[in-house]
């Protein structure tokens, strides 16, 4: 179970992002079943946990976390645009993100990379994998709630082949 709150270090490191006013606004729109607050959330701990583990920069990896999904959208999109939005919105989030906060590049690079291998930014740093790996796994649980077990399934063996890769 996530527990942020508790975390007193990680929740040092973004809480100038948990209360920026336009960061909050992605509590209102939907993603992948969740808020897309709540799905960067859990993207940023998560990672934050494993750079950690790996002794990655964990302070830029969770607000690279955090702030990858950071673009505002119509809940009001049509199929068409959801889809391009899939390979668009790393470079909105990037654009947001810098609009609101100050930046250093390996953050930047895990914003815009976070969709590899389906965008074809890839990334530099290892903590730009991480959040990537992070995404698709958090992604896939969140999408199994919606479709099933299977997903779940599937999710749960990424995240078990990751950890073991990283050992």
């Amino acid at each position: 179970m996530m527990n942020t709150e508790l975390d007193t270090e990680y929740s040092k490191i973004v809480y100038h992002i948990l209360i920026n006013e336009e960061f909050n606004k992605i509590k209102a729109i939907e993603h992948h079943g969740v808020t897309r607050y709540e799905h960067s959330l859990k993207v940023s701990y998560y990672s934050y946990k494993i750079a950690k583990i790996l002794h990655l920069d964990y302070e830029d990896v969770a607000r690279g976390g955090l702030l990858h999904d950071f673009f505002l959208s119509s809940e009001e999109r049509n199929k068409k645009e959801r889809f391009i939005s899939t390979f668009t919105h790393p470079k909105k989030a990037v654009a947001k993100a810098i609009e609101n906060f100050e930046l250093d590049e390996k953050e930047i690079d895990m914003i815009r990379t976070h969709m590899f291998p389906i965008n074809l930014a890839i990334p530099k740093y290892a903590e730009s994998w991480v959040v990537s790996a992070v995404d698709k796994i958090v992604a896939l649980t969140e999408f199994s709630k919606t479709f099933g077990y299977r997903l779940a399934y599937i999710a749960n063996v990424y995240f078990i082949l990751l950890i073991n890769y990283l050992r």
